[in-house]
This record gives structure tokens, sequence and C-alpha cells, in this order.
């Protein structure tokens, strides 16, 4: 697929979201055809010194929410499910860290700690793809130094997940909530 623009992966999104049916290779082909430009999404790029950052860029008609996560320095998700919903990610500036971990088990009543499956680390315009059948997984910007900016793509939305503390494996509903949409601030 040829070089495309930010109206043009935003627009072939929407296209490939029009029916009921995802083809995975399809979305990944429009996100891998995009070449990361801050000029396109920098006005979506809110960063908090504390945490790293959910800002929404379009809702999709309900189908999909494609969303810009800011990484600060160090900041990193914790280990999470994604509620059934096709979750793509491409790393629009910086690299990132992808921890995969196999769901938990209990063991006789007992809670276990969670099995890492993989970890990968991703560059600039890299795509990758998960879902609950490959497993959990924790993100992370490693660099102490350098900010990290990534775009994901949720189909369908995803308004709670199921976090897991690693030790033990035991979890939590969280909600979802984004720090931003359409470039501005959510209030409080």
């Amino acid at each position: 697929m040829a070089a495309i623009s930010w109206g043009e992966l935003k627009a072939g999104i929407h296209d490939a979201f029009s029916s009921e049916r995802v083809d995975i290779d399809q979305v990944k082909r429009l996100l891998s055809a995009y070449r990361s430009s801050k000029e396109d999404w920098g006005g979506y790029a809110n960063f908090d010194p504390h945490r790293y950052t959910r800002n929404l860029v379009d809702e999709g008609n309900g189908r999909y929410n494609l969303i810009v996560l800011c990484w600060g320095e160090g900041h990193g998700s914790c280990i999470h499910s994604h509620a059934n919903s096709h979750c793509f990610m491409k790393i629009l500036a910086g690299s990132l860290k992808e921890t995969q971990f196999a769901w938990p088990s209990e063991c006789e009543g007992q809670l276990q700690p969670m099995q890492q499956q993989a970890c990968h680390s991703y560059y600039t315009d890299e795509v990758t793809y998960i879902n609950d059948s490959v497993g959990l997984h924790r993100v992370e910007n490693s660099s102490h130094t350098d900010t990290a900016v990534s775009l994901h793509l949720y189909c369908p939305p995803i308004t709670l997940c199921k976090s897991f503390e690693e030790r033990t494996g035991h979890c939590h509903n969280c909600k979802v909530t984004f720090y931003s949409r359409d470039g501005e601030l959510c209030k409080c």
C-alpha cells in the first residue's frame, strides 16, 4: 500500500469499520501506510507530568475509538485486558515496550504471579495488534529522557477493562476515561 495522509488514514479507518466484519490485516495495512507527522496529530497530544494520557481523536460513529496516547518519561500502563475489543497500536513518536501476559489462573484458590509471554519494543511508524484471545499486556515508555506518542484504535470502543496485579494476578475493574477530546482537555 502506498503512503497515505492523516486525512486518508482517518477516512480509511472509517470505511474499514462501516460493516460488522473487522479485517485486522486491512486495518494494520492502513496504519502502516501512514507516515507519522507531528503536524497531523500534535493538536491531540496532551501530556500530563504524572501519568500517560488518552486523547480522543474520533469516536467512529460508535464502532471504534481512535485515540492518541501520550507517554511521559517512564510512564506506563498497568497490565490490562481489552474487554473483547480489537486493539491496534501505531507508534507516532519515540518508542514503547509491550509486555504480554497470559491470563492469570487460580491454583487451589490461591492467586499466582502473572506469567509473561512475550516482550517487544516498537519504534516510530511500527504497528502492532492485540486482543483478549492473544492475552493481556502492559505498555510503557522505558525512556527516562524522551517522551513517546502512540495511536490506538479500539473496536468496539472500550469503556471498562480489567487491570491485573503482576505479583498475584488479582484483577480490578477499571473505567476507561479520556484526558482530552478533539484536542480540548476534559473537565474533571
